[in-house]
């Protein structure tokens, strides 16, 4: 019971210790923002381990709900900031978690230079679902001190994070991700660790980016632009899709084909045939 239990750090949450704090505190999941507690501790210390955190290290988690996966990455040492959008978790994660540095913040539009304090730090989190995928791109793009990451995506999200060229999920995400480090699905996660349970499966996600800046020098915005633009209409070879917007010899000098299509090109080879056409 939790009842006059201020610090259960060791502890991790059972699903009948989240309905009890859940109940404590008149909060219900709500599916608008994307909340699924993780109710399971082996689950919890498995995303810890995966991680690769310890003392001394410092991690900020992204909607830490009731503190579930809190009080695993507080059990390894790790200093602990968690950015949480719903005031209402404030309550809960301050009786369960009071180690953890909380920030009632929207984490699509936070000040993450003054949430991370200059210092460079470790993503552990569980993703809402109806955000991962652009929360996770903006990330890459804007808060280079987020240096690694491990995320609990749905699981069809999590294999397009990670996809490698010429695989049928390979697709914008897929290059963004690449443009900034690598990805890999290092596990996987059943619905029936969750309160509620959500209708699909989920994947564990570690992305670690490139120590020496993005795999390209191509700029950045015109090299969306073509990505974009290409898988707009993925079916069409790229001599199709970009006709408008890459001349016929820069493919040449791209050295790429023009009769691939998107899914088919790497990174490096979407950042030449940028370079190619300005």
């Amino acid at each position: 019971m939790f009842s006059g239990c201020r610090h259960l750090l060791g502890v991790t949450h059972s699903p009948a210790q989240v309905a009890e704090l859940l109940e404590k505190y008149g909060l219900a999941p709500q599916k608008a923002k994307g909340q699924n507690f993780v109710a399971d501790p082996n689950t919890v210390r498995r995303i810890a381990r995966l991680a690769r955190i310890g003392e001394g290290s410092k991690v900020v988690e992204i909607g830490p709900g009731v503190g579930s996966l809190t009080l695993a990455l507080l059990e390894t040492g790790a200093a602990v900031t968690a950015v949480e959008l719903d005031a209402g978790m404030i309550g809960p994660l301050g009786e369960v978690a009071p180690d953890a540095k909380v920030v009632l913040a929207d984490a699509m539009h936070a000040d993450w230079s003054e949430i991370l304090g200059g210092v460079p730090h470790v993503l552990v989190a569980n993703l809402p679902y109806n955000i991962a995928t652009p929360l996770i791109a903006d990330l890459l793009d804007d808060v280079a001190l987020i240096e690694r990451m491990l995320v609990m995506v749905q699981l069809e999200v999590g294999e397009r994070l990670a996809a490698k060229p010429g695989s049928k999920t390979y697709g914008i995400p897929s290059v963004k991700v690449a443009y900034w480090g690598t990805a890999k699905v290092v596990g996987q996660v059943p619905p029936t660790v969750f309160i509620p349970q959500p209708r699909v499966d989920s994947a564990l996600v570690e992305i670690v980016r490139h120590p020496d800046g993005p795999a390209t020098t191509a700029d950045p915005d015109r090299l969306f632009l073509l990505v974009r633009t290409a898988f707009g209409m993925r079916r069409k070879m790229l001599r199709k899709s970009l006709g408008s917007m890459v001349a016929a010899d820069a493919f040449d000098i791209a050295q790429v084909r023009p009769e691939a299509r998107p899914e088919e090109l790497s990174v490096e080879e979407w950042g030449r045939l940028a370079i190619a056409a300005p």
